[in-house]
């Protein structure tokens, strides 16, 4: 049996997070995900519950916001497995406000976890791909990073960075056998958004011509096909999974 693949996940315990990593371990990767220290008795209960072993995922606790720490964390897991085939880069979070009534903190926090973390880490994990000559790595975006969100000057602004550093990097992985893309999903049923009120999730899928919010199993499998066999002549290009609500 050959080695297993190994795929670097951030983000890795929410609700897109999660699927994305089960569905990697299904597809016989070792995966490698990051989670905040705050984390780690949750990181041990969805293991069980998961039936994975440490084998199969390895969690690297880390503050991606924290550069040079973090930096450290990745590159020490880096060099423990000897190499990096594809790298999902799903961290982020939401400080919503009107940009009227919008602090900086709130703009900062935005920034630095769902933009300025890109750097921290992709620059490890890229180097190590160019070295290989091969790798897949996708950032999730969103929908709001197409169209713009009122309320979310800052994710927006985040998310829409994100593409825009996909194009650049894709065009420097290609002679090494790099492949950069991005999955831009629309509403998603992750715990957050259905614990909502049942009035706000139907108000959100009346928005959406395919009337309903996609699947986190959905947006894995767009990921899953980016980085598969027949993945390898995708790159530089932004994938929308938003059930039509925003077109082009």
């Amino acid at each position: 049996m050959s080695e297993r693949k190994v795929a670097f996940v951030t983000g890795a315990l929410g609700g897109i997070g999660s699927e994305i990593c089960r569905q990697l371990v299904k597809a016989n990767y070792k995966v490698i995900a990051t989670v905040v220290p705050r984390e780690e008795d949750r990181e041990k209960q969805w293991l069980k519950s998961e039936g994975f072993q440490h084998e199969d995922v390895r969690f690297v606790l880390t503050d991606l916001t924290h550069h040079a720490d973090a930096t450290s964390a990745i590159q020490e897991a880096i060099e423990a497995e000897g190499r990096v085939d594809v790298l999902v880069n799903n961290a982020g979070i939401t400080r919503d406000a009107t940009f009227k009534k919008m602090s900086f903190e709130q703009w900062s926090q935005v920034i630095d976890t769902n933009l300025k973390t890109l750097f921290t880490v992709t620059h490890p994990v890229f180097n190590q791909m160019l070295e290989q000559k091969q790798g897949r790595i996708v950032n999730i975006s969103s929908v709001n990073g197409l169209k713009g969100q009122f309320g979310q000057a800052n994710y927006s602004a985040a998310k829409a960075g994100m593409i825009g550093f996909t194009k650049a990097l894709a065009q420097e992985g290609a002679r090494s056998n790099v492949c950069v893309n991005v999955v831009a999903p629309g509403y998603t049923a992750t715990p957050m958004v259905t614990a909502m009120r049942e009035e706000v999730v139907k108000s959100i899928e009346d928005q959406i011509p395919l009337q309903r919010l996609a699947q986190p199993e959905e947006i894995a499998a767009a990921v899953m096909y980016l980085v598969g066999e027949y993945g390898t002549y995708i790159t530089g290009e932004t994938l929308s999974i938003n059930g039509g609500l925003y077109m082009q």
